[in-house]
């Protein structure tokens, strides 16, 4: 399985950037893709969404909650990740990881060294 992250960059306070994960060996119609994150300096990974391919469920970090949104395009198999509003807090290592069960996102989204697979990260940083 790889995952393959890219759609970083450097931003101001109150912008906008979309993450795209382009996955192979894994469909993301089934099982469940999502995004973590890991700020500079801090050993904890940080849930930020999940969606279960199978049932279409999105689950959000409350960090996050009504500022990101998370989306998939099965003919490219890929998942996004559109975020809004960004707050210099939100500047991170962010990575794409996907699991095989499609039940397992409410419980990615809290702990994301649970998820199956994990992509490259790509860098986001957000200026005040």
């Amino acid at each position: 399985v790889q995952l393959q992250a890219s759609g970083g960059g450097l931003v101001q306070a109150g912008e906008s950037l979309t993450l795209s994960c382009v996955a192979s060996e894994f469909t993301v119609d089934y099982g469940a893709v999502g995004w973590f994150r890991q700020a500079p300096g801090k050993e904890r990974e940080e849930g930020v969404s999940c969606m279960s391919g199978r049932f279409g469920g999105t689950y959000y970090a409350e960090s996050v909650k009504g500022r990101f949104t998370i989306s998939r395009d099965s003919a490219r198999n890929t998942v996004y990740l559109k975020m809004d509003s960004l707050k210099p807090e939100d500047s991170a290592v962010y990575f794409c990881a996907a699991a095989s069960s499609p039940f397992l996102c409410p419980i990615l989204v809290k702990q994301p060294t649970e998820f199956d697979y994990r992509g490259q990260g790509t860098q986001v940083t957000v200026s005040s």
